[in-house]
């Protein structure tokens, strides 16, 4: 039988690997699945391992303002703080309650195993170190709110990640000021 002919001629470049969205909701949709987790609510969990470095999935969802943001808040009147937003660099917000992803449901660390990468307006969820099939995701959420951080606030978003050096709150540190460490957080 005659064998088909290439299109590809040997000065044709191979197909681009590019990373477009498609291929990367059908290459993370093999690696992780959703299912309820020990840290909060839902959590995303490795099927298979994953190297330090590889990009795990893409944080997608609506792209909107700020304003539209506020006046869609709260996704959840009864659990005011929880949002799926994601502030990018030039001042928009991805919001992932609307066609978001898988990516929605990885929950906050402190000392976590994923990093969120933002390039051209494109959000990546990588891999900060090898995670071993099975494992949850997870990735520093460092929300930053420009009032004063009381008790009561850091209290409104509490962590509940475990991790030994636990700041016991999902907010940033502020201007370099380290959150002390939920052991050391007097009671």
């Amino acid at each position: 039988m005659p064998e088909k002919a290439s299109s590809r001629t040997p000065s044709t470049p191979a197909p681009s690997r590019r990373s477009t969205p498609a291929a990367t909701r059908a290459r993370a949709a093999r690696r992780i699945q959703v299912r309820r987790s020990g840290v909060h609510g839902r959590g995303v969990f490795a099927l298979q391992d994953i190297a330090e470095g590889e990009t795990v999935i893409e944080y997608v969802g609506e792209v909107i303002s700020w304003d539209e943001a506020m006046d869609r808040h709260p996704h959840d009147p009864a659990d005011p703080n929880h949002t799926f937003y994601f502030s990018l660099e030039d001042g928009t917000v991805i919001d992932a309650k609307h066609g978001g992803n898988s990516s929605r449901w990885i929950n906050h660390a402190c000392a976590p195993n994923c990093h969120a990468d933002e390039e051209g307006g494109r959000v990546f969820i990588r891999a900060l170190r090898n995670i071993h099939a099975g494992e949850e995701l997870s990735y520093d959420y460092g929300l930053v709110i420009d009032e004063r951080y009381t008790p009561k606030l850091k209290a409104e978003y509490p962590c509940w990640c475990g991790a030994p050096d636990c700041r016991g709150t999902l907010l940033a540190p502020k201007r370099g000021k380290p959150v002390r460490p939920k052991s050391e957080v007097r009671r």
